[in-house]
């Protein structure tokens, strides 16, 4: 009875701390283009890969923690392979992200996760 209780327990710490492991940004983001851009954990930071398209395999970004669903890196155009300062909030399922030249410029998509 007690090394099955013991088991469950240790089970249930293993699979909670491996849940709380993960980031919120992390996993397959729905790009306002329709493709899919998976987030993954990469050198102390997030890769951006797309996974679908016309460009897929390709790495359009890297983003790194700023807190409260905050991120900064940078975010490239796969299609024309320019590179630009990048924002990202999530909030719950959403996803802004946004790409800036010079601070004054900038886009933001909304993707959503998958």
């Amino acid at each position: 009875m007690f090394r099955r209780l013991t088991l469950a327990i240790a089970t249930s710490i293993i699979v909670a701390g491996s849940a709380m492991a993960a980031d919120p940004i992390e996993g397959n983001w729905k790009t306002d283009s329709g493709e899919t851009a998976q987030i993954a954990a990469a050198g102390g930071g997030f890769a951006i890969t797309l996974r679908t398209g016309k460009h897929s395999g390709k790495r359009i970004g890297e983003m790194k923690a700023n807190g409260s669903g905050k991120y900064k890196g940078t975010i490239t155009d796969p299609a024309d392979d320019k590179t630009y300062s990048g924002n990202a909030t999530i909030k719950g399922n959403a996803l802004a992200m946004q790409g800036c030249v010079a601070v004054v410029f900038c886009k933001t998509q909304n993707w959503k996760r998958q």
